[in-house]
């Protein structure tokens, strides 16, 4: 096995390029939205997503105009933007 293999895509979260991060964003708010209206703060689902909360806000402002099948929409704003995600297809 040789030293210089490079690692799989999977394992070097370092190199997902922009579409990927807005894609694997907007599974997540799919999956969410899936049950019904979902509210959020980016800095709270940062974890789980798997980037930064600034990450998230500059994203999210980005599937608001691109994503046909979710509605998303700035909610309110109180120490940090609040957003409503809600299925539309």
């Amino acid at each position: 096995m040789s030293a210089t293999q490079p690692l799989p895509a999977d394992e070097s979260p370092d190199t997902d390029s922009p579409q990927s991060k807005e894609a694997r964003l907007a599974a997540y708010l799919r999956e969410r939205a899936e049950a019904g209206d979902m509210y959020f703060k980016s800095k709270f689902i940062a974890e789980e997503v798997g980037l930064s909360a600034k990450e998230i806000g500059a994203l999210i402002v980005k599937l608001q105009d691109s994503v046909d099948d979710l509605s998303i929409e700035r909610w309110s704003y109180t120490g940090a933007t609040t957003w409503r995600v809600e299925r539309t297809a």
